[in-house]
């Protein structure tokens, strides 16, 4: 298995993330070799002159975090992080399209954004604890379809966040074809180990720190 560290998106996105919290996010993340970190497009621009010249990838939200705003906005916001430096998309899906069954409208939103992201990874935020688990399946099922690189499991701003059950469903269906993130409520480093276990490829948290040296997160992501 690859190092720990690597499975991990260092996260920071609240709403009131000061410059001074993403440098120090950006230092731990150089220091401890995270995937990425994972910030606001407000903020990829900082996270580009702290991380320059570095292996550690930006990834950025989109639609974050109700996945509400209409295609086209989405597709903005996607071609205008890339320019600005995100080198990963982590869209939220249209939950209200899921829930009337507009399977349509719910792929192509996810297949524009990855039209609009060109070679860069991106992954689709289902925000399963909204979602019945026909709803995720189906989901899952659009998001390979679409050629999407990763299902995620959760924003870390609705009601609960990854379970290791929703991992293990979501690469049950998705199998090679895709990959999992699990974001939100990796506490400690046997969670982690575990989602890793259940099938995911990628862990979203604020407790990277924590996790990688064996304490555990007491932070909300």
């Amino acid at each position: 298995m690859k190092k720990l560290s690597k499975y991990i998106d260092h996260t920071i996105l609240k709403p009131d993330a000061t410059k001074e919290e993403i440098k120090k996010l950006c230092e731990e993340a150089l220091e401890y070799n995270f995937a990425t970190v994972c910030i606001n497009p407000y903020r990829i621009k900082d996270a580009i002159s702290y991380l320059k010249d570095s292996n550690v990838g930006i990834t950025t939200v989109i639609g974050f975090p109700l996945g509400a705003n209409i295609t086209e906005v989405k597709v903005l916001e996607t071609k205008k992080a890339i320019d600005d430096g995100a080198s990963e998309i982590d869209m939220v899906i249209n939950i209200g399209a899921v829930k009337d069954q507009d399977w349509e409208y719910v792929y192509d939103d996810m297949k524009a954004i990855k039209l609009a992201a060109g070679s860069n990874i991106v992954k689709v935020i289902l925000e399963n604890c909204l979602l019945t688990k026909n709803e995720i399946i189906k989901c899952c099922e659009l998001a390979v379809k679409a050629g999407l690189d990763f299902v995620k499991t959760s924003t870390g701003f609705s009601k609960s966040g990854a379970t290791f059950e929703d991992v293990r469903l979501m690469k049950m269906t998705v199998k090679d074809n895709c990959k999992v993130k699990a974001a939100g409520g990796v506490r400690t480093t046997l969670d982690a180990l575990e989602m890793i276990k259940s099938g995911a490829d990628r862990l979203g948290t604020s407790g990277g720190v924590n996790i990688v040296k064996g304490e555990d997160n007491k932070n909300t992501y």
